[in-house]
């Protein structure tokens, strides 16, 4: 396995084709305002390094017997899912913010399913193709990232009616060696932190459609492939030379655009092609493992709680009926979006591939919660924050000859905390609910993994609603 500080040098040999402000960058690993969402995946390497997390971040692949980041892994028990659960909320309390390999891990264990099932209804080779990349991957514990997410253009039409055909992602030509792609995948997390792209269809699919079912992978910094930086709240203030005004000192995580401009793909690392009918599965086994996935906001949701406990300590309200009564009512959030993570990990079951999926009514349940808890919980904390969490100076008029005296006075609350402690507090509460991790905690829980709405269909869909009937007209003597 990669050491951390492997996993950064690995970084600086790729070429990628990173623009940031109108302007390629020249050293991704080092710019300041990506670099941030580097050092939280590196934190995936460090602890997997650390005898005390070994259990939860490192494991035995299954198809070499040789020891594995649970990043990399096939899930082959309901354990494993189970763990899978308690990994991410480690690293999301660990990094306050989104560590970004949950979604290459997702895709891997769903193309583990869907390959398999394609071979045998066709008597392809995917699923061997696949297991040949996946031990690839092991072996050189590389970080994946996940591309589902197109940017779909008008939403009422199928790729095949849009005005312009490459706002789904398709195949352009085919070779004897390969084929060729062109279109784009939009909101990639940690994109410019990933050695692989791991492409999917982003929804089901009908046979006139079906040059956009394909799914494959290629090394990021693949000839034809450009990432495009998303901005986000605050983020130019890991440009300033003060620290305190960042909130989170250390970590953080990153959007972008990745647009295939005729993207060469050899044969060997295709796992879908115009197979249109698994594509929906493909989709489904995704999301159904990255709803679970959205344990890493109770990680977060760990650290936005005990700010927002020292925030009521330092301003002296922390023995106040109402602000404990909300910290109870922080935590039985969080803990709830835990059960939900847990609950369909625990009721996981193997498939024909020999995979575990998860329950997917209970994953889909588990992120139906996500997108509501996490807003109610940084309501709350911004609640006991109160108004000086965005009125602020900047760390520089603390620092001011001219001003500074002021603000340290005036800014002063319980004598137990430091004037520069409160802001620090108040500046990582702002960090997690407004500014940059909030794309991790609160944009992502809204739409990463599906939209709230796609998360009801799937309910819907799933629950046994005859079963239901059933039960209830038999308790009151309803024959028919």
């Amino acid at each position: 396995m990669k050491t951390g500080i492997e996993y950064e040098d690995s970084l600086r040999k790729l070429n990628l084709q990173v623009f940031l402000f109108g302007k390629k960058v020249a050293n991704v690993v080092d710019d300041p305002i990506i670099r941030p969402s580097m050092n939280a995946v590196k934190l995936t390497y460090e602890l997997a390094e650390k005898p005390e997390y070994e259990d939860l971040m490192t494991v035995t692949s299954h198809l070499t017997g040789k020891k594995i980041n649970r990043f990399t892994h096939i899930h082959q028990t309901t354990e494993d899912l189970v763990k899978k659960t308690k990994m991410e909320r480690l690293l999301g309390a660990k990094s306050g913010c989104c560590f970004q390999r949950c979604v290459g891990m997702d895709a891997l264990n769903a193309l583990s399913i869907t390959t398999y099932n394609i071979d045998k209804k066709y008597g392809s080779d995917y699923n061997s193709r696949f297991l040949r990349y996946l031990e690839y991957v092991q072996e050189e514990d590389l970080v994946c990232d996940g591309a589902m997410t197109d940017p779909k253009g008008d939403r009422s039409l199928p790729p095949h009616q849009q005005a312009d055909p490459d706002l789904f992602l398709r195949v352009v030509e085919e070779r004897e060696d390969g084929m060729v792609v062109r279109g784009a995948k939009a909101h990639q997390t940690g994109a410019l932190n990933s050695h692989e792209i791991i492409v999917m269809p982003t929804i089901s699919m009908g046979e006139k459609d079906k040059d956009y079912a394909v799914s494959f992978a290629l090394p990021s910094d693949a000839q034809g492939i450009t990432y495009i930086y998303g901005r986000q709240s605050c983020d130019t203030r890991k440009l300033e030379k003060g620290t305190i005004d960042r909130g989170n000192q250390c970590y953080g995580g990153h959007e972008a655009l990745v647009v295939f401009d005729d993207v060469f793909v050899p044969w060997d690392r295709v796992f879908l092609f115009k197979e249109f009918e698994f594509a929906g599965e493909l989709v489904e086994n995704f999301a159904s493992y990255h709803r679970q996935s959205y344990a890493c906001k109770v990680g977060v949701g760990d650290v936005l709680i005990g700010a927002s406990q020292v925030a009521a300590e330092y301003n002296g309200v922390h023995k106040v009926s109402h602000i404990k009564d909300k910290i109870i009512e922080m935590n039985h959030l969080n803990e709830t979006l835990f059960c939900g993570s847990l609950a369909c990990a625990c009721e996981g079951s193997r498939q024909p591939s020999g995979t575990y999926l998860v329950n997917t009514l209970l994953a889909n349940v588990c992120k139906q919660n996500v997108t509501r808890f996490p807003y109610e919980i940084a309501r709350l904390a911004q609640d006991i924050a109160g108004g000086l969490m965005v009125t602020m100076p900047a760390e520089d008029d603390f620092n001011s000859p001219d001003v500074g005296h002021w603000l340290r006075k005036y800014y002063a609350a319980s004598s137990s905390a430091s004037v520069e402690n409160r802001m620090r507090i108040l500046r990582l509460i702002e960090n997690i609910t407004l500014g940059t991790a909030a794309v991790g905690y609160l944009t992502e829980s809204m739409h990463g993994a599906g939209s709230p709405q796609a998360q009801r269909i799937m309910i819907a869909r799933q629950v046994n609603m005859d079963e239901k009937k059933k039960t209830a007209k038999h308790l009151c003597g309803i024959v028919e």
